[in-house]
């Protein structure tokens, strides 16, 4: 019986190990895809700054 409860132990701690990697993969991209959707917008903007319609622009994209 001790013998199980320190196997589920060892899983829980597996698991819990697991579930911060995934959190903090999830949290990096998710702050990179703010980043990205800024460095979009500011693309946008210089097209737009150049005489680009940026309505057809998104269209296109």
């Amino acid at each position: 019986m001790a013998d199980d409860a320190a196997h589920s132990d060892v899983l829980n701690s597996t698991a819990q190990g697991q579930l911060k990697s995934i959190i903090d993969r999830i949290e990096r991209l998710e702050t990179e895809k703010g980043e990205i959707a800024e460095q979009i917008k500011e693309v946008y903007a210089e097209a737009k700054g150049n005489g680009f319609d940026v309505k057809i622009l998104r269209k296109v994209v």
